[in-house]
């Protein structure tokens, strides 16, 4: 498998990038919707935060190298069989993967950070709070962080019904380039 994209096929770590942001959206959320049932008397009241918060600031790293790594190298093109909508749709879908996580963390860091304190990741280092103050800080970010999420989820979903769509129906390797393999299906 090469190392940097080409045109015809995703590269190792552009493969690597999107199952391990995509492992880590998925598992936030799932966290997010666990502990926000919680109540105060929970052994994990406190801790799940902590451990939200803390892979949440390194999946935002990962989102910010894996946006670098896409911006510079190419895209594997599209294939032939495609038909112009689903291009265009593919890449307003593909930009709103990048975009929504980086707004999803942003507002998730605005939650946090609403009462002038830094947020601990794992207590290796803290992300200091730059902005605070504003009305409402944490209500308003954190309902918009629950919605982004939403909408997050629900455009991962449109993502992958894409990739399966063009797999089991239309035949052709969409979805098995990103496994990283450029083999013809049958």
């Amino acid at each position: 498998m090469q190392w940097r994209n080409t045109t015809d096929a995703w590269g190792l770590p552009a493969i690597l990038l999107h199952w391990l942001v995509a492992l880590g959206l998925f598992g936030l959320f799932g966290l997010g919707l666990w502990m926000t049932g919680l109540d105060y008397y929970h052994p994990w009241y406190r801790r799940a935060p902590d451990l939200h918060r803390s892979i949440g600031s390194l999946l935002f790293l990962l989102v910010l190298l894996r946006l670098g790594w896409r911006l510079l190298n190419p895209t594997p093109t599209a294939l032939p069989n495609h038909l112009p909508w689903e291009h265009l749709a593919a890449r307003l879908v593909h930009w709103l993967l990048y975009l929504l996580p980086l707004l999803v963390m942003l507002s998730g860091y605005l939650i946090s950070t609403a009462d002038g304190r830094a947020v601990s990741v794992f207590d290796w280092f803290e992300l200091p709070a730059l902005l605070t103050g504003l009305e409402q800080q944490e209500e308003v970010m954190g309902r918009l962080h629950k919605l982004l999420a939403w909408g997050l989820i629900g455009t991962a979903a449109v993502h992958t019904s894409g990739a399966l769509k063009h797999h089991f129906f239309d035949h052709d390797t969409t979805l098995t380039r990103i496994l990283g393999s450029t083999k013809e299906q049958p």
